[in-house]
């Protein structure tokens, strides 16, 4: 079961999927029209189907022709609230976007989905699929796992996969590293607070609004001085707000954070270390402070056993020039790695960068003009369904 030719026999399929998905993207928790693609998609399967209670998702369930383990594999559904400027035919104008990719991502699942059960009977084992809501920020796959995603065939799953495509890489492109591949994503909140007044007279106040400058250059200072240059740390400030009338000096000045990290010691010490940092400048200036690291998503961390059986079945499929190493772990975050925190598995980046886009003026995920070619499909959907089939066809 190689897969390759059955998946482009399915391929047209997947396009229309993919881009139907791509014309009505949805945001969060909550994708109804999406869960009804998905379910309409898989329903003359032999899957045991079962939707989310307190989010969109969908759990499907094919049982092999014999006992034998369970293998788990995720494609997340939700989009982003970006206003769509690719002008493709397919273009979205809701005010949403599939700038991440995960259009290909639940058609490609639904194409492993369909080529697994063609084959039912010859597994030896389970196999789950996971149709996630919510991973742009919100931890979709926590809310899955707590809903039991790991129960839904009586046996824990003994591996997980997931592929991510991206532009950055060339058509068709496998990805991955053992070990650390994606940064923790945490947030970083900062309140300050003074004492407001005419902005003619600052003596006559505590002002909150250079505090909070400083604090800005005070965290880059801080990564470069206190942080394990071989452990590295990415802390961005994203959002500042402070003041309404522009002669008034406000009571309160507060920043906003993204902060990455690649190891749980890393950020154990910034969640200790970035409040005393915010307390101790206020605090020069009179000022009282709120100041608070949340924790969102973990690192997400390969397994190297699984990875080198990854990097071994793609080999095999594709051949080794479309399987590549990545040197560094990429800096940002997926909620997969709550998964993998549970079950050995691996996260694949795939490369779908269009043929008339050069890797240098290729855009970043996240992009309002960020375009991904879906002749990718097949291959993921093999890609997916081998990695399956690893587990439970005797070699």
């Amino acid at each position: 079961m190689e897969f390759v030719g059955e998946g482009a026999g399915i391929a047209a399929g997947l396009v229309e999927l993919r881009r139907a998905l791509h014309r009505a993207p949805e945001v969060g928790l909550q994708l109804p029209g999406t869960q009804a693609l998905v379910l309409d998609a898989i329903g003359g399967l032999p899957l045991e189907v079962t939707a989310g209670k307190e989010l969109t998702s969908v759990v499907a369930v094919l049982r092999g022709g014999a006992p034998g383990p369970t293998v788990l594999l995720r494609g997340d559904m939700d989009a982003l609230p970006v206003v769509e400027e690719t002008g493709l035919e397919y273009a979205a104008e809701n005010g949403n976007m599939h700038a991440c990719g995960h259009d290909l991502h639940t058609a490609g699942l639904v194409g492993a989905a369909q080529l697994l059960s063609a084959h039912r009977e010859e597994l030896r084992g389970n196999v789950i699929f996971m149709f996630q809501p919510g991973e742009e920020g919100l931890g979709g796959a926590g809310y899955m796992l707590r809903e039991g995603l790991l129960q839904a065939t009586g046996d824990k799953p003994i591996a997980a996969y997931a592929l991510h495509v991206w532009a950055q890489a060339g058509k068709g492109v496998f990805q991955m590293r053992p070990g650390t591949m994606m940064a923790s994503s945490n947030q970083l909140h900062i309140t300050v607070r003074g004492k407001g007044g005419h902005g003619s007279m600052p003596d006559r106040t505590v002002d909150p609004v250079p505090v909070v400058a400083e604090l800005v250059l005070a965290l880059q200072t801080y990564v470069t001085r206190r942080v394990n240059v071989f452990d590295p740390v990415v802390i961005t400030v994203t959002q500042l707000e402070a003041g309404v009338a522009i002669n008034v000096i406000p009571n309160t000045a507060r920043l906003g954070a993204t902060v990455r990290t690649l190891s749980d010691a890393t950020l154990a010490q910034l969640t200790r270390e970035l409040p005393a940092l915010a307390e101790r400048i206020a605090a020069a200036h009179g000022c009282t402070v709120d100041a608070r690291l949340n924790p969102q998503y973990p690192v997400t961390v390969n397994d190297a056993a699984r990875t080198a059986e990854t990097s071994q079945v793609l080999t095999g499929l594709f051949g080794q020039e479309r399987v590549q190493g990545l040197e560094n772990p990429l800096m940002g975050a997926e909620d997969f790695s709550m998964v993998l925190k549970e079950v050995p598995g691996t996260f694949v980046m795939v490369g779908a960068r269009p043929d008339d886009v050069s890797a240098e003026e290729a855009p970043s995920n996240h992009s309002s003009i960020v375009r991904f070619d879906d002749a990718v499909l097949a291959d993921q959907a093999a890609a997916l369904a081998r990695l399956a089939v690893h587990h439970l066809v005797p070699a």
